[in-house]
């Protein structure tokens, strides 16, 4: 049964999307013999699922605004509106310009021009990075939003079958595809960003300077020469998931005896746990609240059990970015060999720091009255060394 027709009913979409993410090998089989139309695929699957992130991305817009240097920037409904709109207008696009490159490029890689199988490799493969954009609805959340980096192994795993490319041109013509799939990516988030009064540049280029392949946009650099590192990352954490095997959370009894009594001189005051899992994702965390005067600091430490690996792909692509104004600044990169975020606000005195440790745990914290140095003293408290030990045991 085709899932994807004009007039299936809103069960037959969420199967397919079930399926596509928990099953892709067997599910991109079904999608290459199954008959389809763009319109249709258009109308019963990109349309429902791309209104995920547009949605969810309006919602957590007017009800918890833009975070930034510790700033929260709450947009008018109507400025909100027109992100919400510019953002699925994009997605709608990206996905058939994708379709176009993948179609274009078959005959290249000895595979086979045909417009509707390509926009199905483009459709589908999206699935996992729309579902993702539903953390879009809570800002804290956000970093789940790297889950949908799980769209780049669906396209690794269904480009070969749907453009029927000889398996010794397979692969890269799937690292070609990806670098595009990247690239529209960069484009989409350059194009968006003024529109949400970010104030960063939107320029992309090649910089040369810093080695063949690294892309820049704005103050953020990607090395595309990693993607054979980073698709090996992502294809191991895929098949976990896919196979249920994946690691199992941590007891967060265990995590949260890495959360110290006292850091830089704030002293814990309150203590919370917590686990789950759907779909072959489990995590598990520990978070606690260390207070000092008038200053606070939320320390957590999270096991993204096989998603982070997923997540860990920022490390691979040597992902970077750096920006500064007026007090404020905010850089992405690899500290100690580990990815690290951080921003801090000078007049607001608020900031935040995370390590992601292992490819699976998340170490953060978040403050207000506080120096940037306690932030980094909470998250060293930590033993970043230790969860490095424990996820090898995983």
């Amino acid at each position: 049964m085709s899932a994807v027709e004009p007039g299936p009913a809103a069960s037959g979409l969420v199967e397919r999307a079930k399926s596509i993410l928990l099953q892709p090998s067997a599910t991109w089989a079904v999608i290459d013999d199954e008959p389809a139309t763009i319109g249709g695929l258009y109308k019963g699957y990109v349309i429902p699922l791309a209104l995920i992130p547009a949605v969810a991305g309006l919602i957590g817009a007017i009800v918890f605004g833009y975070g930034m240097f510790g700033i929260n920037y709450k947009p008018t409904v109507v400025s909100a509106l027109v992100g919400a709109v510019v953002n699925f207008g994009i997605a709608l696009a990206s996905v058939y310009v994708l379709a176009l490159i993948i179609d274009g490029l078959a005959p290249s890689f000895g595979g086979t021009k045909n417009q509707t199988q390509a926009f199905k490799v483009a459709v589908y493969a999206s699935t996992a990075s729309w579902l993702a954009g539903i953390f879009m609805i809570y800002p804290p959340l956000g970093i789940l939003g790297l889950l949908g980096l799980y769209s780049l192994f669906l396209l690794f795993k269904g480009l070969p079958v749907l453009m029927k490319a000889p398996e010794d041109k397979a692969t890269t013509y799937t690292v070609v595809v990806v670098i595009a799939a990247i690239v529209l990516a960069i484009i989409a988030g350059a194009i968006l960003s003024p529109i949400r009064s970010m104030g960063q540049g939107s320029g992309l280029m090649a910089d040369h300077s810093a080695g063949a392949g690294t892309v820049t946009f704005g103050g953020n650099k990607v090395d595309l020469g990693k993607l054979e590192e980073a698709s090996k990352k992502m294809e191991a954490a895929a098949k976990q998931m896919e196979s249920g095997e994946g690691p199992a959370p941590t007891d967060p009894s265990l995590l949260k005896a890495y959360l110290p009594a006292d850091v830089a001189g704030f002293a814990r005051t309150e203590v919370t746990t917590g686990s789950g899992g759907a779909g072959g994702v489990t995590g598990s965390q520990a978070e606690a609240i260390y207070t000092k005067g008038d200053g606070r600091i939320r320390l957590s430490v999270t096991d993204l059990g096989a998603a982070g690996a997923l997540a860990g792909m920022a490390g691979a692509f040597n992902v970077q970015s750096s920006s500064e104004s007026d007090g404020k600044y905010e850089k992405v990169g690899k500290v100690d060999g580990r990815m690290t975020t951080e921003s801090y606000n000078a007049a607001s005195r608020h900031g935040e720091y995370s390590v992601l440790v292992g490819d699976r745990f998340m170490v953060a914290a978040e403050g207000d009255g506080v120096r940037i140095e306690d932030l980094k003293a909470a998250v060293a408290s930590v033993g970043p060394a230790r969860l490095e030990a424990l996820a090898k045991k995983g």
